[in-house]
């Protein structure tokens, strides 16, 4: 049995060789470890972090309410609570 490999559904996600966005990621990360990988209180740096990708051409621009930002407008301001089973 052949197993073809396919792409990812949101198009290529590239590593971030020169760090540019090492930064926000440690933000991130270590808000994370502090809450015990309880997301919920984190989700404006993972935000940052999206945007960081974003900016620098690291992932495809795309809308908030697809990367699980369903509070957010286009600029990415917040405009009302989490939604319930958001997961971010």
């Amino acid at each position: 049995i052949s197993i073809k490999p396919e792409p990812p559904l949101r198009g290529s996600f590239p590593l971030d060789h020169e760090g540019e966005c090492k930064s926000a990621m440690a933000r991130y990360l270590a808000c994370l470890e502090a809450r015990h990988g309880s997301g919920k209180k984190c989700r404006d740096l993972s935000k940052d972090y999206l945007e960081c990708r974003m900016q620098r051409k690291l992932m495809n621009r795309d809308k908030w309410e697809n990367l699980g930002f369903h509070d957010a407008d286009a600029d990415g301001r917040t405009t009302r609570g989490p939604q319930k089973g958001s997961g971010v």
